[in-house]
């Protein structure tokens, strides 16, 4: 059985996460979909837990697929869940620099794979970065994400305005 882990901050998911998920579905046995906590980045808009749930709400039509949460290494969670390839979507060329670097890097840590999935171009200008902020200051997200996301941004944004 061959299982593949898309890791991702998913803060928030939106339909370029499902996209990529859905067709991973269609390559591998399983798919475990892990949010992790991303140093890198900014403070998240929701936690871990909060963005693990959004997750497993969003792919509850989705056989095969499985959601956690982990404060780890890309690596160390692969070995976790027992994965042997790591999937990462691609959304414009600019990500595939990126990518390839964590990609070679991951590669050279634990010999894991990693399979690049290209989004369709309805998804490719989609960001988590971008819904936060154009939800933040009003705007509706609705058609780039699942409901319960929509639900979830309004609610958090609602005192905000």
């Amino acid at each position: 059985m061959t299982v593949a882990l898309y890791p991702g901050s998913f803060d928030p998911v939106h339909n370029g996460h499902l996209e990529v998920v859905e067709r991973a579905t269609l390559l591998f046995d399983e798919v475990v979909v892990a949010a992790l906590r991303n140093p890198q980045k900014a403070e998240p808009l929701f936690n871990l837990e909060e963005r693990q749930q959004m997750l497993v709400e969003s792919m509850a039509h989705l056989e095969r697929v499985r959601v956690v949460s982990m404060s780890t290494l890309v690596v160390e969670a692969a070995r976790e869940v027992n994965a042997t390839v790591i999937v990462r979507g691609l959304r414009v060329v600019s990500d595939f620099e990126s990518e390839l670097q964590m990609a070679q890097m991951n590669r050279q840590l634990s010999g894991i794979e990693t399979v690049f999935v290209p989004t369709s171009p309805q998804n490719s200008f989609i960001a988590s970065k971008l819904l936060r902020e154009v939800a933040r200051y009003g705007g509706d997200v609705s058609p780039f994400v699942p409901k319960i996301v929509s639900v979830r941004l309004d609610e958090k944004f609602d005192g905000a305005r």
